[in-house]
C-alpha cells in the first residue's frame, strides 16, 4: 500500500510550515504532494495531486477553504483550518473528518492524525451539508482577529490576542504589550481596530487599543484625567476625552 498523500492549503507561510513541520513529526508516512497559498491554487493541486487528505484553512484569498471543500466532496478526506472556534466546532459536529485551530497545538494535531488514519480505511465524507452550514455561518459573523504575527529582536511568533494587555501605537509600528513582554508588529493601530472584536479590545485612545479582560480599574487624577489600571502591569494608560464613556458604568 502507498504512503497517503496530502495538500495544505494556508494563506499564510509561516503557519502552513509549521504545520508540515508538525505533520512530518506526528505522521511521518504522510507524503505532502502540494502547498498552496489561495484557494485557486489548492484546486488546481487537488486536480492534479488527487490526495489522500486536504487542510483547508477556511479563509483564503480568492477561493475560501470552503470552496475547495465543495470541489474535493467524496474525493479526498478534509480537514478544516481555522482561527475561528465557532466555524470549527459547528464543522466537526456535523461530521466533517476533523478540525485544526490556529496556532497549532501538537497535542490536538495529534489526535487529528490519529482520526485521520482510522478514516483512510472509508470513503470520504460527504460535506454538502457542512459547506453549506459554514458558508452561512462565515456571511453573517463578522470574522474578528484571533491571533497575531509579531517579532521580538530577530524571532518571529504568533501570539493569540487574548495574551494581549494592550497595543499602542509607536512610529510606524504598533507595540503588543502582554504580561510577560513586548513584541512588534507592521500593522497600524486603525486597522487593528477594524479586525479586533469591539467588545474585547476597547480603543481608549487615538493611540491605545486595549483588553477589557486586562483592566483591573480605573483611576482619576487631581484635573479629572482617567487612566486604567492594569492586572499584569504597572504602567498606566491615559483615557482620552472621547472615549471615557465606555468607563461610566464602572
Amino acid at each position: 500500500m502507498s504512503d497517503p498523500t496530502a495538500i495544505i492549503a494556508e494563506d499564510e507561510p509561516l503557519l502552513r510550515g509549521e504545520l508540515k513541520d508538525l505533520l512530518a513529526t506526528l505522521w511521518p508516512e504522510l507524503v505532502i504532494s502540494a502547498e498552496a497559498p489561495d484557494g485557486v491554487a489548492a484546486i488546481r493541486a487537488l486536480e492534479t495531486v488527487a490526495p489522500d487528505v486536504l487542510f483547508l484553512d477556511i479563509q483564503m484569498p480568492g477561493l475560501s477553504g470552503l470552496d475547495v471543500a465543495r470541489r474535493a466532496n467524496g474525493r479526498s478526506h478534509v480537514v478544516f483550518v481555522t482561527a475561528y472556534d465557532k466555524y470549527a466546532v459547528a464543522a466537526f459536529e456535523r461530521g466533517a473528518i476533523d478540525y485544526v485551530l490556529k496556532p497549532f497545538s501538537a497535542s490536538r494535531l495529534a489526535e487529528t492524525v490519529a482520526r485521520l488514519k482510522d478514516r483512510l480505511r472509508e470513503a470520504p465524507a460527504n460535506l454538502e451539508g457542512i459547506v453549506e452550514t459554514l458558508l452561512a455561518k462565515v456571511g453573517r459573523a463578522p470574522e474578528y482577529l484571533r491571533w497575531i504575527r509579531a517579532s521580538r529582536g530577530q524571532e518571529i511568533s504568533l501570539i493569540t490576542v487574548d495574551k494581549v494587555c494592550y497595543f499602542k501605537a509607536e512610529s510606524k509600528y504598533t507595540l503588543v504589550m502582554m504580561a510577560d513582554g513586548e513584541s512588534l508588529i507592521r500593522k497600524p493601530i486603525k486597522e487593528l481596530a477594524d479586525s479586533l472584536d469591539p467588545k474585547v479590545f476597547w480603543q481608549i485612545h487615538r493611540a491605545t487599543l486595549v483588553n477589557v479582560n486586562a483592566i483591573a480599574g480605573v483611576t482619576r487624577d487631581l484635573r479629572g484625567q482617567l487612566a486604567v489600571r492594569l492586572k499584569e502591569r504597572r504602567e498606566t494608560l491615559p483615557v482620552s476625552d472621547p472615549y471615557v464613556h465606555l468607563f461610566r458604568q464602572m
